[in-house]
């Protein structure tokens, strides 16, 4: 597949009908995904907010985009007049959040808020800053015409073949040895989770969902398989925000927004330490523990209705998103347990696994931003052609946006901002800042392990 291709295969399309395309070349799987999007969009208390949102709004018709860019190094970044962005933030994106024009100023989406005044706070605590206050800084993006449009956001579950790809690139950083440690170690990760993929595919295709072992056997599969942790907080996040009726979500889906604190709740509840060190892969609540957890999160959801949507949903994109298109491994014992073999049955899921595995090399810092700043290109690329200024995430639209770094007809401002008591920020200081495309180690940025000492953006 090419490479072109495989980037606008990474991109959810959210103004064209399901039917109308269909990335999964698998039928029975391009089924479930028409059935999937009726049971999301359709069934969901809050399914309407997946066609029509504020952002969606904002990116369709909005000719001034406001967005809120949070930091911790504003000095550093004033100084050398640069914001630039991170590897891990969509790709290679200056990671933002929704701000909406008001009368009384600039109201901060929910998710905005939520960053600003508690989760940026509690990472400048944890890594022990004098003082925990982050800057907000408040960009306007005027959108050129020709912008587009048309709603594609990038579902970063879907970047398996593209990291495959460039390992097949790049590989000749390793050494020899290390090629082959790595490949036996990510075949080995693979063959010893195959009970649970054959589970998952087993549940996506024919609909079996009635195994009691299914936390137990995704429990060790995902510290096997490390996406398979990302692939659960975005299933439990996807049904927190779809399905909750508290006051709290109610409000804000008549503001035209999911309820993001809800997942961060409880992500920051359950893992205490994850602000600043935003690791999924060791995300693994059990999931008949589902009682105890959403009870003192939002009384309005229902356990025993949770835990079958995650089972199913956990399953659906196990196998869209980490088996090779096309590929229904139903005889499992006929596998060939090699790395090519692999390829063939889960390219996607190597894919991940290689991305993550290869941080572990002891010469990984040496050469690490080789195969970031390749995908970030490769991104940047595609959204040039395909003039996507402002690419968001596209697993959900829970309000998380970028700026493309590198497009460069577009004009900005940005200004220093304070937030007052009623979830709006007030631009009070514009400052000369150029947006770059190069990117910054994610270890420097804010809620990726920030160093206060080093100059950055922010999230």
């Amino acid at each position: 597949m090419d490479l072109h291709r495989m980037w606008a295969d990474a991109h959810q399309l959210y103004a064209v009908p399901r039917s109308a395309y269909a990335p999964e070349a698998d039928h029975a799987l391009s089924e479930q995904r028409a059935a999937w999007w009726s049971r999301l969009s359709e069934e969901a208390p809050n399914g309407h907010l997946l066609k029509s949102n504020v952002l969606f709004d904002m990116l369709r018709t909005a000719e001034k985009v406001h967005l809120l860019h949070v930091t911790h190094a504003f000095e550093h970044i004033t100084h050398d007049g640069v914001i630039r962005p991170s590897g891990g933030c969509l790709v290679g994106s200056i990671y933002c959040a929704p701000l909406i024009p008001e009368t009384g100023g600039l109201r901060m989406h929910n998710l905005a808020s939520y960053i600003l005044t508690k989760e940026a706070p509690a990472t400048l605590v944890r890594a022990g800053t004098a003082n925990p206050a982050p800057t907000p800084l408040v960009l306007e993006v005027t959108m050129p015409p020709h912008a587009y449009r048309e709603l594609a956001g990038l579902d970063y579950l879907r970047l398996g073949s593209i990291h495959l790809h460039n390992y097949h690139v790049l590989n000749s950083l390793l050494s020899r040895a290390e090629q082959h440690q790595l490949q036996e170690t990510v075949v080995g990760r693979i063959k010893n989770s195959a009970v649970f993929l054959a589970l998952a595919a087993s549940i996506a295709r024919r609909g079996h969902s009635g195994e009691s072992d299914f936390s137990r056997i995704l429990d060790a599969a995902i510290r096997n398989l490390p996406i398979l942790g990302y692939i659960y907080f975005e299933a439990l996040a996807e049904y927190l925000m779809l399905h909750s009726r508290s006051p709290q979500t109610c409000q804000l889906a008549e503001r035209g927004e999911l309820n993001n604190w809800l997942y961060k709740e409880l992500l920051f509840g359950t893992f205490p330490g994850t602000p600043g060190r935003f690791n999924l892969s060791r995300f693994r609540p059990c999931l008949d523990d589902l009682d105890g957890l959403l009870t003192s999160l939002d009384p309005t959801l229902d356990a025993r209705h949770a835990r079958t949507f995650l089972i199913e949903r956990i399953s659906y994109l196990t196998a869209a998103r980490l088996f090779s298109p096309g590929q229904a491994p139903d005889d499992w014992h006929r596998t060939h347990w090699d790395f090519k073999g692999v390829s063939q049955q889960f390219g996607p899921l190597l894919g991940h696994l290689i991305h993550r595995e290869i941080r572990t090399f002891r010469r990984y810092p040496d050469f690490y931003h080789y195969f970031d700043e390749s995908k970030a290109l490769q991104a940047w690329n595609y959204w040039n052609h395909m003039d996507i200024v402002i690419p968001f995430n596209g697993t959900i639209p829970k309000g998380e946006v970028g700026i493309n770094p590198a497009y460069t007809d577009v004009e900005y401002r940005v200004w220093r901002a304070e937030a007052d008591s009623h979830g709006r920020v007030h631009p009070v200081e514009e400052v000369g800042l150029k947006i770059a495309p190069r990117l910054i180690d994610t270890k420097h940025t804010l809620m990726r392990g920030a160093t206060p000492a080093r100059a950055g953006s922010g999230l």
